[in-house]
């Protein structure tokens, strides 16, 4: 029983070819219907684009990769328009910017789910600034991104930080994967609370661990190919896994 005292969701095992399937499925959705898909994914690029902008104009290009990385910790909860998008193709039901942001504002609890997303990102930010300071120096300062990766890189200072940074981030990133997969596309499928979808969504990754990390480091490695291009690959990128994420999780959730 979920905490508002009803059923809580059923969760369904699922394999790689759902994966699979349901990436042709995203596809398909993008297709069908692309200007809400690019309008959604260059709104994230923008974002991405705007943030190594205000670095460069406050002098911390050297933050660009940490600050890129947990960037794109919040893409679930752009991708949230994409899953209605999806939702309402399926069921038939018409398509619109108004309809989407209509829906998306009558589930309060999305709102909480928001808050999730961006505290994980807090986090990712203090804890790259912590190990800075722990590793690199309380003053550590650098005039160019490319002075920053040649310390990154030819110091054990720096490779330390590395590695740490990149570990501490992966685990960041799968907890908030394995809290969020099914919880922001469930939340606007019903009427549940945010806990019972954050719960329901970790039972999904227990369930089928292999399979739902291999979603994971899918998502990941096409986040990072996309993002390369001045996170102009993202415009596309984004909208492909957004509606196979919302296919992914008719899979996972069996329907009332």
């Amino acid at each position: 029983m979920s905490i508002s005292g009803k059923i809580d969701p059923v969760v369904r095992p699922i394999a790689a070819t759902d994966i699979a399937e349901a990436l042709v499925e995203g596809l398909r959705d993008f297709q069908a219907l692309p200007i809400y898909g690019l309008a959604f994914g260059a709104l994230y690029a923008a974002g991405g684009i705007g943030i190594i902008l205000c670095l460069t104009a406050l002098g911390m290009a050297y933050l660009a990769y940490p600050l890129a990385a947990g960037f794109a910790l919040m893409g679930p909860f752009v991708a949230i328009g994409l899953y209605e998008v999806s939702r309402r193709r399926e069921t038939g039901q018409p398509v619109s910017f108004g309809a989407i942001w209509s829906a998306i504002r009558s589930r309060s609890e999305i709102g909480w789910m928001a808050f999730v997303a961006l505290f994980f990102f807090v986090a990712w930010m203090y804890q790259v600034w912590l190990l800075i300071s722990l590793l690199l120096g309380p003053h550590a300062s650098f005039s160019s991104l490319q002075e920053f990766v040649t310390v990154v890189l030819t110091t054990s200072e720096g490779r330390l930080f590395l590695a740490i940074g990149n570990a501490v981030g992966a685990t960041l990133a799968l907890i908030l994967f394995s809290l969020t997969v099914v919880s922001f596309p469930l939340l606007l499928d019903r009427e549940v609370d945010f806990v019972t979808a954050m719960v329901t969504s970790v039972r999904a990754v227990v369930t089928s661990p292999l399979p739902m990390i291999g979603w994971a480091a899918v998502i990941v490695m096409l986040l990072i190919v996309s993002a390369l291009p001045y996170f102009l690959g993202l415009i596309v990128t984004l909208p492909v896994l957004g509606h196979a994420t919302w296919h992914l999780y008719r899979r996972i959730v069996a329907p009332v």
